[in-house]
């Protein structure tokens, strides 16, 4: 009985002891659990944080002053014709739009007010449109816009998803439904200016979106029309007018590009517009602006981008200035 409780007390004692160490969920030592890895801890004093403040500021208010002087070099001419284009003896807009008997041609007079160097950029603008509305932005098929083999899927394009007698429409959907058809006749001298429209649209669009063997059907055959017509024959690939119109916009005041004009105008040019006032932005308080724009490295007119620069720029120097005298009248003490 001794021997064997020795025995018991003996092994009890030596695998108690280490029966908990086993089991232990801790993990190991190392540098890593403890918090002991080399890290880097600056230490913001005064003349770190101002110095930071102006190279800053040195580098923003140059950028800023480049990118402002570069929007302001492009020349741009705006003008708003859904208005203007109504004839003087018609009350009710809506009417006179949706009227297809009432031919509406109307003619614009543009004077250039600075010479505009060559490619000079043609876009239609709309103001108070929501393209970023959900609904909107669902109606149509990606799927079916990129595979002939997938023309009969309308999911998602509802309410322009068939016409009357249960056919798919292709492309289907209100995005497509809705596309701009106002056209622009541009004269300069008693001459035709040729707007190129060619490559207007993203390539990558182009190439991956839009099948080359995908031709519209049945397109616009519904009950009412909702924009332009196209044409059948030419596939969606090459189609860019429609390709543009389906990148939907963010905000409800877009621009986008109609063509090119590779021909330069000099200031005080006169410029005629023969244009087809065709899309109804009437019944949603809609406006329409043909916009005339040159371009340089920075892209078309935009202040926001050289104004926000400047702005931090200008930030920054005020901040370093007032740490500086913060600085220099209640100076850091210094503790050993």
């Amino acid at each position: 009985m001794d021997s064997h409780a020795a025995v018991s007390s003996s092994v009890g004692s030596g695998d108690g002891a280490a029966q908990p160490r086993r089991n232990s969920r801790k993990p190991k030592y190392s540098k890593f659990t403890q918090q002991e890895l080399p890290a880097c801890k600056p230490i913001l004093t005064p003349k770190w944080v101002i110095s930071v403040f102006v190279l800053v500021g040195v580098i923003f208010v140059p950028i800023g002053i480049v990118s402002l002087r570069a929007s302001h070099q492009v020349v741009e001419i705006v003008d708003r014709y859904d208005d203007a284009c109504i004839p003087a003896n018609v009350t009710e807009k809506l009417a006179y739009i949706q009227n297809d008997s009432i031919p509406k041609t109307c003619t614009r007079n543009l004077t250039i007010t600075k010479d505009m160097k060559q490619p000079i950029f043609v876009y239609y603008q709309l103001d108070n449109f929501y393209q970023n509305h959900r609904r909107y932005v669902k109606s149509r098929n990606d799927a079916q816009l990129r595979d002939k083999s997938k023309a009969s899927d309308t999911t998602n394009c509802d309410p322009e998803a068939k016409t009357v007698d249960g056919k798919p429409i292709v492309p289907c959907g209100l995005i497509a439904w809705s596309l701009f058809n106002d056209t622009y006749t541009l004269i300069h001298n008693n001459k035709t200016l040729r707007v190129d429209k060619k490559d207007i649209s993203w390539k990558s669009d182009r190439d991956h979106k839009f099948g080359s063997d995908v031709f519209p059907t049945n397109f616009q055959k519904g009950p009412l029309q909702g924009g332009k017509i196209l044409n059948p024959k030419i596939p969606l690939s090459e189609q860019e007018d429609l390709i543009v119109w389906m990148r939907t916009a963010a905000l409800p005041t877009f621009r986008k590009l109609y063509g090119r004009i590779h021909v330069d105008l000099k200031e005080n040019d006169t410029i005629t517009v023969q244009l087809e006032n065709n899309y109804n932005t009437y019944s949603f308080s809609g406006k329409k602006k043909l916009v005339l724009s040159t371009a340089t490295w920075i892209g078309g007119k935009n202040d926001f981008l050289g104004l926000a620069y400047l702005t931090v720029g200008g930030i920054c120097f005020v901040l370093a200035f007032a740490f500086t005298l913060l600085y220099l009248i209640k100076p850091r003490l210094v503790v050993f």
